[in-house]
């Protein structure tokens, strides 16, 4: 090794010592008789001292030709510092340097290498090697090792296997779109990217693997935002011979052994929630219940009183803001114009105000009654000084606009404390999903979710009430997992795929192979995967995967630091038979 010590490491019991460092300079301060400059490695910073008369003039003169981010190897002897500096590990000593070597100087940097820099994303992801260099990227990276050291503890502890499956696999039409990849000895054919390890897990259940896990590269070809990347990883877990709750309570323990090795924080049992509660009292599948706020649904209560907007609704519902009721009229405008934003969608907003005296004073007034607004109050369980607001129009358009209404008013009142943490599961999701476009049934999860047994009657009949053996673990809004109970019966199998609108040709062409793998001998088995990229980032309190990934891409799916995706050579174009318009 280059060095005796890291830059983080040494303290006062260290002091008389000659050691050895090496790393970059982060920082000089030249005062003339006296210079230090700030050494950083990957562990810390430690700061180096330089003095006339005392320090060899060729080792002082070397110093003062330094710039920042110049690779150093300096020896000297560790003394207790005169000046402490509490705010850093190393803060109780320096090093008197007697020999410096410059093993590499740096251009100056695109922006300072510092917690809090002057770089915009943009040049920082250009120069992300630099940024790397940065405390706060690199804890972020720490983090995420972390939680991959203590997942694979978890699960090695309960006999799970690691097994690595295909990355060039065949390409197939549900769900997202595939990155696909040419065959040049297969002209005019093509792999995909995996969008999961699915088929091959269930594979590797029928082949006796009956607890399976992989830390695993997925990749979707799908519009990007700060939770999604084109390449994401995956906690893939796979078992057999068990059920719903077995697999509920295997995964639990293992959140609740995250939050506990991790972040220190002991998580309670996990409620669980179905998906038509999570859909009438939040209007979301993913509910954030760091906070109550929930839907309050007032049909029975408004309609019929001659407010147009409120008799011709499918739904009015509202949720109660406890202590707004202070709220301006520029707030309340503001509310209006947030649920009238066109991803929204909400054509308004009425509120009303519970004052200190108990009265509510509504925006509909001239419709209600003081004894109607009371109801209200009721329904509600409001109290003086609360804020009620309400919307009206289609169930689910409705649902999801006020869904959006109830994050806003949490973040505005403090509710979504990022070091406050609400795991749940949510369970009972439906099995299908009708597609309007396409006048056909979409998986809600993916083909091979099993139906709950209850409902198989419900096949032939009323296919869209079938509930799915389906389970997603949502932490403060956020789905960070979620899997089901599989199909293991060929007929079943079948059954789903003719539901889905495949023909039997298109079925066998798709999945043959693992439909044939159900004739000999499939367990019945279930599983779950986890965004691990999502966990790392809520995790570490952060909005952006991107943060949590060492090289990642842009909004656009690029990576510009090496400039991909980009051109190929009309050669290699020509090996593989690839002809582009144009």
């Amino acid at each position: 090794m280059l060095r005796t010590h890291t830059c983080g490491e040494l303290r006062l019991e260290n002091v008389g010592k000659e050691v050895t460092l090496a790393g970059w300079v982060q920082r000089l301060r030249d005062k003339g008789g006296m210079l230090w400059i700030d050494l950083r490695d990957r562990y810390g910073l430690t700061q180096l001292s330089f003095e006339e008369g005392i320090t060899p003039a060729d080792v002082l003169v070397q110093a003062r030709s330094l710039g920042r981010e110049f690779v150093l190897r300096v020896t000297g002897n560790v003394i207790e510092r005169e000046s402490k500096n509490d705010k850093m590990p190393t803060g109780e000593v320096e090093i008197k340097v007697t020999n410096l070597e410059i093993l590499n100087p740096a251009k100056l940097p695109p922006f300072m290498i510092e917690d809090d820099t002057d770089g915009g994303d943009d040049l920082r992801m250009k120069y992300r090697y630099l940024d790397l260099r940065r405390a706060p990227v690199r804890r972020n990276l720490e983090l995420r090792h972390r939680m991959m050291r203590e997942t694979r503890n978890y699960l090695d502890n309960l006999s799970f296997i690691e097994v690595e499956t295909p990355v060039l696999i065949k390409s197939t039409p549900e769900g997202a779109r595939d990155f696909v990849v040419p065959s040049r000895m297969n002209p005019g054919e093509f792999y995909a990217l995996p969008q999961s390890p699915q088929t091959f897990k269930q594979l590797l259940m029928v082949s006796g693997f009956d607890k399976y896990y992989q830390i695993v590269k997925c990749f979707r070809d799908e519009d990007l935002r700060a939770d999604r990347q084109p390449e994401f990883t995956q906690i893939d877990c796979e078992m057999a011979f068990v059920t719903q709750e077995d697999i509920l309570n295997t995964f639990e323990g293992f959140i609740r052994h995250l939050f506990e090795k991790v972040k220190g924080v002991t998580i309670d049992q996990l409620p669980r929630m179905t998906y038509a509660d999570a859909a009438r009292y939040y209007g979301s599948d993913k509910p954030d219940t760091r906070f109550e706020m929930r839907f309050v649904e007032l049909n029975a209560l408004v309609k019929d009183k001659g407010f147009k907007v409120f008799d011709d609704a499918e739904l009015v519902v509202g949720i109660n803001a406890k202590g707004a009721a202070s709220y301006t009229r520029k707030q309340l405008d503001e509310l209006t114009d947030f649920v009238r934003r066109p991803q929204i969608g909400a054509t308004g907003l009425v509120y009303a105000r519970v004052n200190e005296d108990g009265s509510i004073k509504s925006s509909v007034d001239k419709f209600y009654s003081s004894e109607d607004l009371q109801e209200w109050g009721k329904a509600f369980n409001a109290e003086p000084g609360d804020l009620l607001l309400i919307l009206a129009g289609g169930t689910d358009k409705t649902r999801k606009a006020l869904n959006e209404l109830r994050l806003e008013m949490g973040e505005r009142l403090g509710l979504r404390d990022k070091n406050t943490f609400s795991p749940l599961w949510v369970v009972d999701f439906p099995l299908l999903e009708w597609d309007e476009e396409a006048q056909r049934y979409h998986a809600m999860h993916h083909p091979f979710t099993s139906p709950k047994p209850e409902d198989l009657e419900l096949v032939d009949s009323r296919p869209g009430d079938i509930r799915a053996n389906a389970y997603d673990m949502v932490i403060n809004g956020v789905e960070v997992g979620g899997g089901s109970i599989r199909i293991h019966d060929r007929t079943l199998q079948e059954q789903m795929f003719t539901l889905l609108g495949f023909s039997k040709e298109e079925a066998e062409n798709q999945f043959g192979f693992l439909m044939n793998a159900f004739e000999y001998g499939a367990p019945p088995h279930g599983g779950i995967a986890f965004g691990f990229d999502r966990l790392c980032s809520l995790f570490g309190g952060s909005d952006s995967i991107r943060d949590y990934i060492a090289f990642p891409k842009n909004n656009s799916g690029r990576d510009v630091m090496i400039d991909a995706p980009s051109s190929i050579a009309d050669a290699q174009l020509n090996e593989l038979h690839i002809r582009l318009k144009g």
